[in-house]
């Protein structure tokens, strides 16, 4: 089954795109002719930005990137806060950012949101646009927005990567199938944290079909000690290869120090460790920005609750580090990336994982965010969990048969 509003989103951002470029219609119902004056994009909207961190976090380095990339693009002047935290100094930077003019607001991460919506309604005639958040469609606000991608198909695909990894240690003799244990180093126990270790599972044993999984939880989006010290766990507790969803070069400099391969997240990690990083995914978020701001620009609707897709190339992986890598990733990473692209296979087939020994035919999941957290909507169809259809923030959070919680505290 296709997914409508990935779809109608994705040929918006098309449009636009190709207007940003050409100089034509921002407009996804005119003409996209680049030749069309009438319909030009204003270079004066200034657009602001407020990352949790700064460029030695990997996440906000992804964000930062994107942000200046896309308004470079544009030809629009823009303005970043970094190091601005998930407190009440998120709506002080939105307030500041307005102050100095700017007519779009973004901001990165989970627990700005609350902030963000407060700027929304004190500030109308300014659009808010908020990644990772999971509101913007039960608060009703025209000025704001949620956005997020499908990044659990770039897990799934970096996962493709891990399994063949696993499975040349095993025909090496390096290790034996029933060995084949993944680290995953993860920040809290959220759906999206959870999303993505399971996807990036799933894709390793569609490989490796011997793989498990432990986890352990460091508390925060960015400790580099903490995470160091996460690695370091998993590998003296017997796991052969170490991926994670955490911001700091902490997981992927250990598994460098001990010779144990590594799927980063968010950006190639190389450079520091080029014997062991072998793929990394990441969401861009270029073409969200692009789209975003041609719309703000042209006084036109933007969506409020986007998910990128690996079609609209809001989901990417880096180049695969052939030194480290299996042979032949690349080619099945492509293989399968196109099987996803065509809904041949589904991320969370129902078929490839259990819950407690059982087969999933029915969840109730939190898609629409309330203080008691009550489930309200059917998310398993056709066969497949369908997930960041019904919002575009993660919600899949289940404990699937395989993986292992070290610590749950967080």
């Amino acid at each position: 089954m296709k997914k409508i509003l990935s779809i109608l989103l994705a040929m918006a951002l098309v449009l636009g795109i190709l207007a940003g470029c050409g100089g034509g219609s921002t407009s996804s119902s005119s003409s996209t002719d680049s030749g069309s004056d009438d319909d030009f994009i204003p270079a004066d909207i200034k657009v602001g930005f407020i990352t949790l961190h700064d460029e030695n976090s990997t996440y906000d380095l992804n964000f930062i990137n994107a942000a200046k990339a896309a308004c470079e693009e544009l030809g629009v002047e823009y303005l970043i806060r970094t190091n601005i935290p998930e407190g009440q100094e998120c709506y002080d930077a939105a307030a500041d950012l307005v102050d100095a003019g700017c007519g779009i607001i973004f901001a990165d991460s989970f627990g700005h949101e609350d902030f963000m919506i407060q700027a929304a309604k004190e500030f109308p005639e300014v659009q808010f646009c908020h990644s990772t958040g999971t509101k913007a469609h039960t608060e009703n606000l025209p000025n704001y927005h949620n956005a997020f991608a499908a990044i659990y198909e770039g897990r799934y695909l970096a996962g493709v990567a891990a399994g063949m990894k696993l499975n040349e240690m095993i025909e090496a003799g390096t290790i034996k199938a029933e060995e084949a244990k993944i680290g995953y180093i993860g920040a809290f126990t959220y759906a999206e944290v959870i999303s993505g270790y399971t996807s990036f599972f799933l894709g390793a044993r569609s490989i490796c079909p011997s793989a498990t999984m432990e986890v352990t939880f460091t508390g925060s989006w960015y400790d580099e000690t903490a995470e160091k010290e996460g690695a370091n766990t998993l590998i003296n507790d017997g796991c052969v290869l170490i991926s994670q969803h955490a911001d700091s070069m902490g997981a992927p400099t250990a598994c460098e120090t001990a010779g144990v391969p590594n799927v980063s997240y968010n950006g190639s990690t190389v450079s520091a460790c080029p014997n062991t990083f072998i793929v990394s995914s990441r969401i861009d978020w270029k073409p969200y920005y692009i789209y975003a701001i041609t719309a703000a620009a042209a006084g036109e609707e933007i969506a409020v609750d986007y998910t990128g897709t690996i079609s609209t190339e809001s989901v990417v992986l880096t180049e695969v580090n052939e030194k480290a890598a299996a042979a032949g990733t690349a080619e099945k990473i492509e293989e399968v990336k196109k099987q996803l692209e065509n809904e041949e296979i589904y991320v969370f087939d129902t078929s490839t994982f259990t819950v407690g020994g059982k087969n999933l035919d029915s969840y109730m999941a939190d898609v629409d965010t309330d203080e008691a957290y009550t489930p309200d909507t059917e998310v398993v169809k056709d066969g497949y969990f369908h997930e960041s259809e019904y919002r575009s923030a993660p919600y899949f959070d289940l404990r699937i048969d395989g993986i292992e919680l070290l610590d749950e505290k967080y």
